[in-house]
Protein backbone atom coordinates (compact mmCIF):
# COMPACT_ATOMS: atom_id res chain seq x y z
CA UNK A 1 0.00 0.00 0.00
CA UNK A 2 1.38 3.39 -0.96
CA UNK A 3 2.20 6.11 1.50
CA UNK A 4 0.79 9.61 1.04
CA UNK A 5 2.73 11.86 -1.28
CA UNK A 6 3.02 15.60 -0.97
CA UNK A 7 1.03 16.18 -4.15
CA UNK A 8 -1.88 13.94 -3.15
CA UNK A 9 -3.84 16.40 -1.00
CA UNK A 10 -7.15 15.54 -2.67
CA UNK A 11 -6.60 11.82 -2.35
CA UNK A 12 -5.63 11.86 1.33
CA UNK A 13 -7.86 14.72 2.38
CA UNK A 14 -9.78 12.56 4.85
CA UNK A 15 -6.90 11.40 7.08
CA UNK A 16 -7.04 12.34 10.73
CA UNK A 17 -10.54 13.77 10.57
CA UNK A 18 -13.13 12.75 13.15
CA UNK A 19 -16.20 10.93 11.92
CA UNK A 20 -19.76 10.60 13.16
CA UNK A 21 -22.99 12.50 13.07
CA UNK A 22 -21.31 15.61 14.43
CA UNK A 23 -18.47 16.96 12.30
CA UNK A 24 -16.55 20.21 12.55
CA UNK A 25 -17.70 22.80 10.02
CA UNK A 26 -14.27 22.91 8.40
CA UNK A 27 -14.44 19.14 7.88
CA UNK A 28 -17.84 19.49 6.23
CA UNK A 29 -16.54 22.24 3.97
CA UNK A 30 -13.55 20.12 3.07
CA UNK A 31 -15.82 17.15 2.30
CA UNK A 32 -17.89 19.29 -0.05
CA UNK A 33 -14.74 20.46 -1.84
CA UNK A 34 -13.35 16.92 -2.14
CA UNK A 35 -16.66 15.26 -3.04
CA UNK A 36 -16.81 13.99 -6.60
CA UNK A 37 -20.02 15.96 -7.30
CA UNK A 38 -19.16 19.00 -5.13
CA UNK A 39 -21.69 21.74 -4.44
CA UNK A 40 -24.75 21.12 -6.62
CA UNK A 41 -27.03 24.06 -5.74
CA UNK A 42 -26.69 25.74 -9.14
CA UNK A 43 -26.31 22.64 -11.29
CA UNK A 44 -28.82 21.43 -13.86
CA UNK A 45 -28.31 17.74 -12.99
CA UNK A 46 -28.16 17.02 -9.26
CA UNK A 47 -26.75 13.63 -8.32
CA UNK A 48 -26.77 13.76 -4.52
CA UNK A 49 -30.51 13.21 -4.02
CA UNK A 50 -30.67 9.71 -2.52
CA UNK A 51 -31.95 9.10 1.00
CA UNK A 52 -30.71 6.05 2.87
CA UNK A 53 -34.02 4.12 2.42
CA UNK A 54 -33.75 4.59 -1.36
CA UNK A 55 -30.14 3.43 -1.27
CA UNK A 56 -31.26 0.35 0.65
CA UNK A 57 -33.89 -0.31 -2.03
CA UNK A 58 -31.30 0.03 -4.79
CA UNK A 59 -28.89 -2.27 -2.94
CA UNK A 60 -31.58 -4.92 -2.44
CA UNK A 61 -32.62 -4.64 -6.10
CA UNK A 62 -29.06 -5.24 -7.21
CA UNK A 63 -28.05 -8.01 -4.80
CA UNK A 64 -31.24 -9.96 -4.03
CA UNK A 65 -31.97 -11.09 -7.56
CA UNK A 66 -31.55 -14.17 -9.73
CA UNK A 67 -28.54 -15.32 -7.68
CA UNK A 68 -30.99 -16.21 -4.92
CA UNK A 69 -32.50 -18.89 -7.13
CA UNK A 70 -29.28 -20.93 -7.06
CA UNK A 71 -29.15 -21.22 -3.26
CA UNK A 72 -31.48 -24.25 -2.86
CA UNK A 73 -29.24 -26.26 -5.20
CA UNK A 74 -26.29 -25.40 -2.95
CA UNK A 75 -28.10 -26.93 0.01
CA UNK A 76 -28.71 -30.03 -2.12
CA UNK A 77 -24.94 -30.50 -2.35
CA UNK A 78 -23.75 -29.78 1.20
CA UNK A 79 -26.93 -30.45 3.20
CA UNK A 80 -29.48 -28.31 5.02
CA UNK A 81 -27.50 -27.35 8.14
CA UNK A 82 -24.09 -26.58 6.57
CA UNK A 83 -25.80 -24.66 3.77
CA UNK A 84 -27.83 -22.47 6.10
CA UNK A 85 -24.81 -21.89 8.35
CA UNK A 86 -22.80 -20.72 5.33
CA UNK A 87 -25.58 -18.38 4.18
CA UNK A 88 -25.93 -16.77 7.62
CA UNK A 89 -22.17 -16.56 8.19
CA UNK A 90 -21.60 -14.89 4.82
CA UNK A 91 -24.41 -12.43 5.58
CA UNK A 92 -22.78 -11.42 8.86
CA UNK A 93 -19.37 -11.25 7.21
CA UNK A 94 -20.74 -9.12 4.35
CA UNK A 95 -22.22 -6.75 6.95
CA UNK A 96 -18.80 -6.35 8.54
CA UNK A 97 -17.10 -5.66 5.20
CA UNK A 98 -19.90 -3.21 4.37
CA UNK A 99 -18.99 -1.30 7.52
CA UNK A 100 -15.34 -1.20 6.50
CA UNK A 101 -16.22 0.11 3.03
CA UNK A 102 -18.55 2.78 4.41
CA UNK A 103 -15.94 3.99 6.91
CA UNK A 104 -13.39 4.25 4.11
CA UNK A 105 -15.81 6.22 1.94
CA UNK A 106 -16.58 8.64 4.79
CA UNK A 107 -12.88 9.28 5.27
CA UNK A 108 -12.35 9.76 1.55
CA UNK A 109 -15.36 11.61 0.07
CA UNK A 110 -13.51 11.96 -3.23
CA UNK A 111 -13.78 8.18 -3.80
CA UNK A 112 -16.47 7.46 -6.38
CA UNK A 113 -15.54 3.96 -7.53
CA UNK A 114 -13.30 1.07 -6.58
CA UNK A 115 -10.82 2.56 -9.04
CA UNK A 116 -10.51 5.71 -6.90
CA UNK A 117 -10.01 3.52 -3.84
CA UNK A 118 -7.39 1.52 -5.73
CA UNK A 119 -5.43 4.72 -6.36
CA UNK A 120 -5.35 5.47 -2.64
CA UNK A 121 -4.11 1.98 -1.83
CA UNK A 122 -1.78 1.20 -4.71
CA UNK A 123 -1.35 4.28 -6.88
CA UNK A 124 -2.10 4.53 -10.65
CA UNK A 125 -1.79 0.78 -11.23
CA UNK A 126 -4.35 0.08 -8.51
CA UNK A 127 -6.72 2.63 -9.98
CA UNK A 128 -6.68 1.07 -13.44
CA UNK A 129 -6.89 -2.51 -12.16
CA UNK A 130 -9.86 -1.93 -9.85
CA UNK A 131 -11.62 0.31 -12.37
CA UNK A 132 -11.29 -2.46 -14.96
CA UNK A 133 -12.59 -4.96 -12.42
CA UNK A 134 -15.62 -2.79 -11.72
CA UNK A 135 -16.40 -2.45 -15.43
CA UNK A 136 -15.82 -6.12 -16.13
CA UNK A 137 -18.00 -7.40 -13.31
CA UNK A 138 -20.76 -4.87 -14.07
CA UNK A 139 -20.95 -5.97 -17.71
CA UNK A 140 -20.91 -9.66 -16.83
CA UNK A 141 -23.50 -9.19 -14.09
CA UNK A 142 -25.76 -7.33 -16.53
CA UNK A 143 -25.38 -10.20 -18.96
CA UNK A 144 -26.33 -12.62 -16.19
CA UNK A 145 -29.55 -10.71 -15.62
CA UNK A 146 -30.30 -10.83 -19.36
CA UNK A 147 -29.95 -14.61 -19.25
CA UNK A 148 -32.27 -14.72 -16.23
CA UNK A 149 -34.78 -12.70 -18.24
CA UNK A 150 -34.31 -15.10 -21.15
CA UNK A 151 -35.17 -18.07 -18.92
CA UNK A 152 -38.20 -16.26 -17.52
CA UNK A 153 -39.57 -15.28 -20.92
CA UNK A 154 -38.96 -18.78 -22.30
CA UNK A 155 -40.88 -20.30 -19.39
CA UNK A 156 -43.77 -17.88 -19.88
CA UNK A 157 -44.09 -18.69 -23.59
CA UNK A 158 -43.29 -22.43 -23.46
CA UNK A 159 -40.04 -21.89 -25.41
CA UNK A 160 -41.80 -20.94 -28.63
CA UNK A 161 -39.07 -18.55 -29.77
CA UNK A 162 -35.32 -18.66 -30.22
CA UNK A 163 -33.46 -18.11 -26.94
CA UNK A 164 -31.36 -15.36 -28.50
CA UNK A 165 -34.56 -13.56 -29.44
CA UNK A 166 -35.82 -13.79 -25.86
CA UNK A 167 -32.57 -12.23 -24.66
CA UNK A 168 -32.86 -9.44 -27.21
CA UNK A 169 -36.46 -8.73 -26.22
CA UNK A 170 -35.45 -8.48 -22.56
CA UNK A 171 -32.41 -6.34 -23.36
CA UNK A 172 -34.54 -3.51 -24.78
CA UNK A 173 -36.37 -2.48 -21.57
CA UNK A 174 -33.15 -3.08 -19.62
CA UNK A 175 -31.44 -0.54 -21.88
CA UNK A 176 -34.24 2.00 -21.48
CA UNK A 177 -34.25 1.68 -17.68
CA UNK A 178 -30.50 2.30 -17.48
CA UNK A 179 -30.69 5.64 -19.33
CA UNK A 180 -31.38 8.06 -16.40
CA UNK A 181 -28.23 10.02 -15.49
CA UNK A 182 -28.70 9.61 -11.71
CA UNK A 183 -29.48 6.71 -9.42
CA UNK A 184 -32.36 8.75 -8.06
CA UNK A 185 -33.98 8.28 -11.45
CA UNK A 186 -33.91 4.53 -10.80
CA UNK A 187 -34.66 4.70 -7.09
CA UNK A 188 -38.43 4.81 -7.01
CA UNK A 189 -39.00 2.25 -9.76
CA UNK A 190 -36.64 -0.07 -7.89
CA UNK A 191 -39.29 -0.35 -5.18
CA UNK A 192 -41.30 -2.41 -7.68
CA UNK A 193 -38.18 -4.53 -8.25
CA UNK A 194 -37.83 -5.34 -4.55
CA UNK A 195 -41.51 -6.18 -4.31
CA UNK A 196 -41.29 -8.42 -7.37
CA UNK A 197 -38.41 -10.58 -6.15
CA UNK A 198 -39.89 -10.76 -2.64
CA UNK A 199 -43.32 -11.81 -3.86
CA UNK A 200 -41.81 -14.19 -6.43
CA UNK A 201 -39.79 -15.86 -3.68
CA UNK A 202 -42.86 -16.29 -1.48
CA UNK A 203 -44.90 -17.63 -4.40
CA UNK A 204 -42.09 -20.03 -5.31
CA UNK A 205 -41.91 -21.38 -1.75
CA UNK A 206 -45.70 -21.72 -1.58
CA UNK A 207 -45.76 -23.55 -4.91
CA UNK A 208 -43.08 -25.96 -3.73
CA UNK A 209 -45.06 -26.53 -0.53
CA UNK A 210 -48.32 -27.21 -2.38
CA UNK A 211 -46.70 -29.82 -4.63
CA UNK A 212 -43.69 -31.24 -2.80
CA UNK A 213 -41.68 -33.99 -4.43
CA UNK A 214 -42.98 -37.22 -2.81
CA UNK A 215 -39.63 -38.93 -3.42
CA UNK A 216 -37.48 -36.04 -2.22
CA UNK A 217 -34.30 -36.64 -0.31
CA UNK A 218 -33.38 -33.95 2.21
CA UNK A 219 -30.08 -34.40 4.03
CA UNK A 220 -29.05 -32.65 7.22
CA UNK A 221 -25.41 -32.74 6.07
CA UNK A 222 -23.69 -34.39 3.14
CA UNK A 223 -20.06 -35.38 2.57
CA UNK A 224 -18.60 -34.14 -0.69
CA UNK A 225 -15.28 -33.42 -2.37
CA UNK A 226 -13.68 -29.98 -2.24
CA UNK A 227 -14.52 -29.39 -5.89
CA UNK A 228 -18.21 -30.26 -5.50
CA UNK A 229 -18.58 -28.45 -2.19
CA UNK A 230 -16.90 -25.25 -3.28
CA UNK A 231 -18.81 -25.12 -6.57
CA UNK A 232 -21.99 -25.11 -4.48
CA UNK A 233 -20.60 -22.64 -1.94
CA UNK A 234 -19.83 -20.09 -4.65
CA UNK A 235 -23.59 -19.58 -5.04
CA UNK A 236 -24.09 -18.06 -1.55
CA UNK A 237 -20.66 -16.39 -1.69
CA UNK A 238 -21.53 -14.43 -4.81
CA UNK A 239 -25.17 -13.93 -3.82
CA UNK A 240 -23.78 -11.18 -1.56
CA UNK A 241 -21.43 -9.78 -4.23
CA UNK A 242 -22.70 -6.23 -4.59
CA UNK A 243 -20.16 -4.21 -2.65
CA UNK A 244 -18.50 -2.92 -5.82
CA UNK A 245 -21.49 -0.55 -6.23
CA UNK A 246 -21.42 0.82 -2.67
CA UNK A 247 -19.06 3.73 -3.38
CA UNK A 248 -21.03 4.79 -6.45
CA UNK A 249 -24.32 4.70 -4.56
CA UNK A 250 -23.04 6.46 -1.45
CA UNK A 251 -21.57 9.21 -3.64
CA UNK A 252 -25.13 10.14 -4.65
CA UNK A 253 -26.53 10.24 -1.09
CA UNK A 254 -27.74 13.45 0.52
CA UNK A 255 -26.21 12.28 3.81
CA UNK A 256 -23.41 9.74 3.22
CA UNK A 257 -22.98 9.37 7.01
CA UNK A 258 -26.28 7.40 7.01
CA UNK A 259 -24.96 4.83 4.54
CA UNK A 260 -24.66 2.07 7.17
CA UNK A 261 -28.40 2.25 7.76
CA UNK A 262 -28.87 1.22 4.15
CA UNK A 263 -26.21 -1.49 4.46
CA UNK A 264 -27.79 -2.91 7.64
CA UNK A 265 -31.19 -2.97 5.93
CA UNK A 266 -29.75 -4.73 2.89
CA UNK A 267 -27.81 -7.40 4.77
CA UNK A 268 -30.60 -8.11 7.25
CA UNK A 269 -33.15 -8.54 4.48
CA UNK A 270 -30.81 -10.56 2.25
CA UNK A 271 -29.60 -12.94 4.97
CA UNK A 272 -33.04 -13.70 6.38
CA UNK A 273 -34.69 -14.00 2.96
CA UNK A 274 -31.88 -16.14 1.52
CA UNK A 275 -31.95 -18.56 4.46
CA UNK A 276 -35.74 -18.95 4.46
CA UNK A 277 -36.03 -19.28 0.69
CA UNK A 278 -33.18 -21.78 0.35
CA UNK A 279 -34.27 -23.87 3.34
CA UNK A 280 -37.96 -24.03 2.44
CA UNK A 281 -37.39 -24.71 -1.27
CA UNK A 282 -34.82 -27.43 -0.64
CA UNK A 283 -36.99 -28.92 2.10
CA UNK A 284 -39.95 -29.39 -0.26
CA UNK A 285 -38.15 -30.31 -3.49
CA UNK A 286 -35.09 -32.09 -2.14
CA UNK A 287 -31.89 -33.12 -3.85
CA UNK A 288 -33.34 -32.85 -7.37
CA UNK A 289 -33.88 -29.08 -7.08
CA UNK A 290 -32.60 -27.23 -10.14
CA UNK A 291 -30.75 -23.95 -10.50
CA UNK A 292 -32.60 -21.61 -10.92
CA UNK A 293 -34.99 -23.21 -8.46
CA UNK A 294 -38.16 -21.85 -10.10
CA UNK A 295 -37.46 -24.30 -12.93
CA UNK A 296 -38.17 -27.14 -10.48
CA UNK A 297 -41.78 -26.04 -10.03
CA UNK A 298 -44.76 -27.22 -12.05
CA UNK A 299 -45.15 -25.49 -15.44
CA UNK A 300 -47.95 -23.27 -14.19
CA UNK A 301 -46.10 -22.07 -11.10
CA UNK A 302 -42.90 -21.67 -13.09
CA UNK A 303 -44.71 -19.14 -15.24
CA UNK A 304 -46.23 -17.35 -12.27
CA UNK A 305 -42.94 -17.16 -10.35
CA UNK A 306 -40.80 -16.10 -13.29
CA UNK A 307 -43.43 -13.60 -14.41
CA UNK A 308 -43.46 -11.91 -11.02
CA UNK A 309 -39.64 -11.89 -10.82
CA UNK A 310 -39.03 -10.38 -14.28
CA UNK A 311 -39.15 -6.72 -13.10
CA UNK A 312 -36.36 -7.47 -10.65
CA UNK A 313 -34.17 -9.12 -13.29
CA UNK A 314 -34.76 -6.11 -15.53
CA UNK A 315 -33.99 -3.42 -12.94
CA UNK A 316 -30.94 -5.27 -11.60
CA UNK A 317 -29.56 -5.49 -15.12
CA UNK A 318 -30.25 -1.78 -15.64
CA UNK A 319 -28.38 -0.92 -12.43
CA UNK A 320 -25.33 -2.88 -13.56
CA UNK A 321 -25.32 -1.25 -17.01
CA UNK A 322 -25.86 2.18 -15.41
CA UNK A 323 -22.92 1.60 -13.07
CA UNK A 324 -20.59 0.52 -15.87
CA UNK A 325 -21.55 3.62 -17.87
CA UNK A 326 -21.18 5.97 -14.92
CA UNK A 327 -17.72 4.70 -14.01
CA UNK A 328 -16.44 5.85 -17.41
CA UNK A 329 -18.63 8.95 -17.64
CA UNK A 330 -17.52 10.42 -14.32
CA UNK A 331 -13.91 9.50 -15.05
CA UNK A 332 -14.05 11.44 -18.34
CA UNK A 333 -16.10 14.46 -17.21
CA UNK A 334 -15.23 14.65 -13.51
CA UNK A 335 -14.09 18.27 -13.57
CA UNK A 336 -16.19 19.34 -16.53
CA UNK A 337 -19.50 21.17 -16.87
CA UNK A 338 -20.74 18.22 -18.93
CA UNK A 339 -21.09 16.24 -15.70
CA UNK A 340 -23.76 18.56 -14.29
CA UNK A 341 -25.22 20.38 -17.29
CA UNK A 342 -27.58 19.36 -20.09
CA UNK A 343 -24.98 19.63 -22.85
CA UNK A 344 -25.14 17.90 -26.22
CA UNK A 345 -21.72 16.36 -25.65
CA UNK A 346 -22.58 15.18 -22.14
CA UNK A 347 -25.83 13.50 -23.13
CA UNK A 348 -24.37 12.06 -26.34
CA UNK A 349 -21.51 10.43 -24.47
CA UNK A 350 -23.84 9.16 -21.74
CA UNK A 351 -26.27 7.56 -24.20
CA UNK A 352 -23.38 6.06 -26.16
CA UNK A 353 -21.90 4.53 -22.99
CA UNK A 354 -25.27 3.07 -21.97
CA UNK A 355 -25.70 1.59 -25.44
CA UNK A 356 -22.20 0.10 -25.33
CA UNK A 357 -22.67 -1.36 -21.84
CA UNK A 358 -25.99 -3.00 -22.69
CA UNK A 359 -24.85 -4.06 -26.15
CA UNK A 360 -21.69 -5.70 -24.86
CA UNK A 361 -23.66 -7.48 -22.12
CA UNK A 362 -26.08 -8.81 -24.73
CA UNK A 363 -23.36 -9.98 -27.12
CA UNK A 364 -21.47 -11.76 -24.36
CA UNK A 365 -24.62 -13.39 -22.99
CA UNK A 366 -25.76 -14.85 -26.33
CA UNK A 367 -22.48 -15.11 -28.24
CA UNK A 368 -20.15 -16.75 -25.72
CA UNK A 369 -21.09 -20.40 -25.04
CA UNK A 370 -19.28 -20.47 -21.70
CA UNK A 371 -20.66 -17.12 -20.54
CA UNK A 372 -22.10 -18.52 -17.29
CA UNK A 373 -18.65 -19.82 -16.42
CA UNK A 374 -17.08 -16.47 -17.32
CA UNK A 375 -19.41 -14.84 -14.79
CA UNK A 376 -17.92 -17.20 -12.21
CA UNK A 377 -14.39 -16.27 -13.28
CA UNK A 378 -15.08 -12.53 -13.10
CA UNK A 379 -16.78 -12.98 -9.74
CA UNK A 380 -13.76 -14.91 -8.43
CA UNK A 381 -11.27 -12.38 -9.79
CA UNK A 382 -13.08 -9.22 -8.73
CA UNK A 383 -16.24 -9.72 -6.64
CA UNK A 384 -14.34 -11.89 -4.15
CA UNK A 385 -12.07 -8.92 -3.47
CA UNK A 386 -14.68 -6.17 -3.76
CA UNK A 387 -17.07 -7.90 -1.34
CA UNK A 388 -14.60 -9.44 1.07
CA UNK A 389 -10.83 -9.08 0.74
CA UNK A 390 -10.22 -5.44 -0.12
CA UNK A 391 -12.29 -4.15 2.80
CA UNK A 392 -9.56 -5.34 5.16
CA UNK A 393 -6.98 -3.38 3.16
CA UNK A 394 -9.05 -0.23 3.60
CA UNK A 395 -8.95 -0.46 7.38
CA UNK A 396 -5.25 -1.35 7.52
CA UNK A 397 -4.40 1.54 5.21
CA UNK A 398 -6.33 4.23 7.09
CA UNK A 399 -5.34 3.04 10.55
CA UNK A 400 -1.69 2.97 9.46
CA UNK A 401 -1.72 6.53 8.11
CA UNK A 402 -4.03 8.01 10.75
CA UNK A 403 -2.88 6.28 13.89
CA UNK A 404 0.89 6.02 13.95
CA UNK A 405 1.88 3.28 11.55
CA UNK A 406 2.32 -0.30 12.74
CA UNK A 407 1.80 0.82 16.34
CA UNK A 408 -1.87 1.44 15.58
CA UNK A 409 -2.20 -2.14 14.33
CA UNK A 410 -0.63 -3.49 17.53
CA UNK A 411 -2.81 -1.24 19.65
CA UNK A 412 -5.98 -2.38 17.89
CA UNK A 413 -4.83 -5.94 17.39
CA UNK A 414 -8.30 -7.51 17.24
CA UNK A 415 -9.49 -5.24 14.43
CA UNK A 416 -6.17 -5.67 12.63
CA UNK A 417 -6.48 -9.45 12.91
CA UNK A 418 -10.02 -9.34 11.50
CA UNK A 419 -8.84 -7.17 8.62
CA UNK A 420 -5.99 -9.53 7.79
CA UNK A 421 -8.39 -12.50 8.00
CA UNK A 422 -10.72 -10.64 5.63
CA UNK A 423 -7.91 -10.21 3.11
CA UNK A 424 -6.96 -13.88 3.39
CA UNK A 425 -10.56 -14.98 2.91
CA UNK A 426 -10.88 -12.81 -0.18
CA UNK A 427 -7.72 -14.38 -1.55
CA UNK A 428 -8.94 -17.90 -0.79
CA UNK A 429 -12.32 -17.31 -2.48
CA UNK A 430 -10.54 -15.83 -5.50
CA UNK A 431 -8.09 -18.70 -5.99
CA UNK A 432 -10.51 -21.51 -5.11
CA UNK A 433 -13.26 -19.96 -7.22
CA UNK A 434 -10.97 -19.74 -10.23
CA UNK A 435 -9.80 -23.33 -9.71
CA UNK A 436 -13.26 -24.91 -9.55
CA UNK A 437 -14.64 -22.75 -12.38
CA UNK A 438 -11.83 -23.71 -14.74
CA UNK A 439 -12.36 -27.38 -13.85
CA UNK A 440 -16.10 -26.96 -14.46
CA UNK A 441 -15.40 -25.52 -17.94
CA UNK A 442 -13.10 -28.46 -18.71
CA UNK A 443 -15.74 -30.97 -17.57
CA UNK A 444 -18.48 -29.19 -19.53
CA UNK A 445 -16.47 -29.35 -22.75
CA UNK A 446 -15.57 -32.99 -22.13
CA UNK A 447 -19.23 -33.94 -21.64
CA UNK A 448 -20.45 -31.93 -24.65
CA UNK A 449 -22.59 -29.54 -22.60
CA UNK A 450 -21.26 -26.38 -24.24
CA UNK A 451 -23.62 -25.12 -26.99
CA UNK A 452 -22.66 -23.16 -30.08
CA UNK A 453 -22.75 -19.33 -30.08
CA UNK A 454 -26.14 -17.70 -30.70
CA UNK A 455 -27.88 -21.06 -30.28
CA UNK A 456 -31.68 -21.16 -30.25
Amino acid sequence: MVAPRSGDKAIFAGHGRPRGDEEPSDAKDHDAAADVFGQEANHDIKYKRLTWPLVAILMITEIVSNGMLSLPSSLAVVGMVPGLVIIVFLGVFATYTSWLLVQFKLRHPEVHTMGDAGYILFGPVGRELLAFGTLCFSIFACGGQLLAGQIGLAALSDNKLCLTLYTGIFAIPTLLCSLPRTFHGLGWISIASVLSISIAGVVGMAAAGMSPDPNRIVEVAMPSSFYTAFISITNPVFAYAGHFMFFVLISEMKEPRHAMRAAYTLQSFATVFYAIFAGVTYGYIGSTVLSPSFSSLSPYWQKVSYGIALPNFLLAGALYAHTASKVIFVRVFRHSRHLHSHTVLGWSVWVLLVLLANGLSFLLAVGVPIFNYLIGISASLFAAWFTYGIAGMFWLHDSYHDGGGFYSWRKRWFQATLSIATILMGGFICVAGLYVTVLAIKDAYASGQIPSPFTC
